[in-house]
């Protein structure tokens, strides 16, 4: 190995060690991102968890079917119910007050309704009512409107079998009715390459996503130094040394692979002793040496994207303040795009094919195919290939743009 590589190498790890903020901003920042965010996203992973939304149900019918309903709704709804108001205008004050921000009302007539769609004998049919607070959440207006419509399918095809049964002369137990407790049916499971398990939770998206981003972040204290660099003439000094920039560039490499590295450790060490003292689950890595490997292979190749990007970024800024807004931004628009700060599953279909296009996705996707599906090395070669691509060319862009310079100046 060149002894002048070394050289540089120590350098940079000298001038890095000397920008302690910085180092701060690349551990401190990504820790407080994966609690917070684990902590917001927890029930957004966890079907079946209960959300902090309160509803109350306005019974005006007060008839089997409607208390079957009603029970309904308590077992399966993942709303928190709350005891009803006697009658429409108590449910719109509870709203209005911000005791609730749903209410049910069953119209009277319901229970002998229940199986007559509506006009079919001359005759209308009350709907049920659903008085919503305008400031909830749309998606978690049509989650309750769509918990209400399977309670009320359930009751109805109680009811028909109760009827189909008495007319067939089919045994029916006393008391059958809605109000019966079904077994739960249905088992989610996550199909991985090598066994199935139980489904993901926040703190497997989120403890490789802020880490993703935070290996970004080596753009603000590597983009620091460098400009430091050429304001002082320390650049200047090591091409009159006959140092192509080339192996400049490699001089900075691995000491800010190095960080990658750690951040990479510390990240996990968080996810799996951290995250679970704040109420969450612990990080679950792969347990076999071969996914272990392509884990950090997946690390690895996320870092040489991260440190190409920010020796790009380096060679564009001619101060501090320019790497500042040109990398930070940069790596903004990229993790949010990208699925970092929002989940891809909860953007429309336009943005996750845009979050294609964003190398922090890239990443993303190959710490999900390992950890999630325990995929093997070929399945990572897709998204490994795309961040040596990206480090390759982000890496000759900035080659060219230094040699571009050198001849404006001359």
């Amino acid at each position: 190995m060149s002894p002048r590589l070394l050289a540089l190498w120590l350098k940079e790890t000298i001038a890095l060690s000397r920008d302690r903020h910085g180092l701060l901003a690349l551990f401190i920042m990504p820790t407080i991102f994966i609690l917070i965010m684990t902590m917001a996203l927890r029930d957004a992973f966890s079907p079946g968890t209960s959300i902090d939304v309160a509803y109350a149900v306005v019974d005006l019918d007060r008839s089997a079917h409607s208390a079957a309903l009603i029970k309904r709704l308590d077992k399966s709804s993942a709303f928190r119910r709350l005891a009803g108001g006697s009658d429409e205008a108590a449910a719109r004050a509870g709203i209005l007050a911000g005791r609730q921000t749903l209410a049910l009302v069953l119209p009277a007539g319901f229970g002998e309704r229940l199986l007559t769609p509506a006009g079919a004998d001359g005759q209308a049919t009350a709907p049920l009512l659903l008085l919503v607070d305008p400031t909830l959440n749309p998606a978690l207006q049509l989650a309750f409107r769509n918990q209400v419509m399977a309670a009320l399918g359930a009751v109805r095809a109680d009811e028909l079998t109760l009827r189909a049964g008495k007319l067939f002369g089919l045994p029916v137990s006393a008391g059958a009715s809605g109000e019966r407790d079904w077994p739960d049916e249905i088992r989610s499971q996550a199909v991985r390459s090598d066994r199935s398990a139980q489904l993901p939770s926040s703190v497997q998206q989120n403890v490789p996503a802020w880490l993703i981003f935070a290996m970004f972040f080596v753009v603000i204290p590597l983009s620091s130094i460098f400009v430091i660099e050429r304001q002082q003439g320390t650049l200047q000094r090591l091409r009159a040394m006959g140092l192509p920039f080339q192996l400049i560039l490699a001089g900075k490499l691995l000491p800010f692979f190095a960080v990658n590295q750690v951040q990479a450790v510390m990240m996990v060490l968080v996810g799996i002793f951290v995250v679970p003292l704040f109420g969450s689950e612990a990080l679950q890595m792969p347990d076999s040496l071969p996914l272990l490997v392509n884990w950090w292979l997946v690390a690895a190749t996320v870092s040489l994207a991260a440190v190409a990007w920010a020796l790009l970024i380096a060679s564009l800024a001619r101060t501090s303040e320019q790497a500042t807004i040109v990398g930070g931004v940069g790596n903004i628009l990229m993790g949010a795009i990208g699925g970092i700060m929002v989940p891809k599953f909860v953007m429309p279909s336009g943005m996750q094919t845009l979050a294609g296009f964003s190398p922090m996705a890239w990443g993303l996707d190959g710490f999900h195919t390992v950890m999630l599906r325990h995929g093997s090395f070929a399945e990572l070669l897709p998204s490994l290939a795309k961040l040596l691509v990206f480090a390759a060319l982000a890496l000759i862009a900035a080659v060219w743009l230094h040699r571009r310079a050198l001849a404006a100046h001359s």
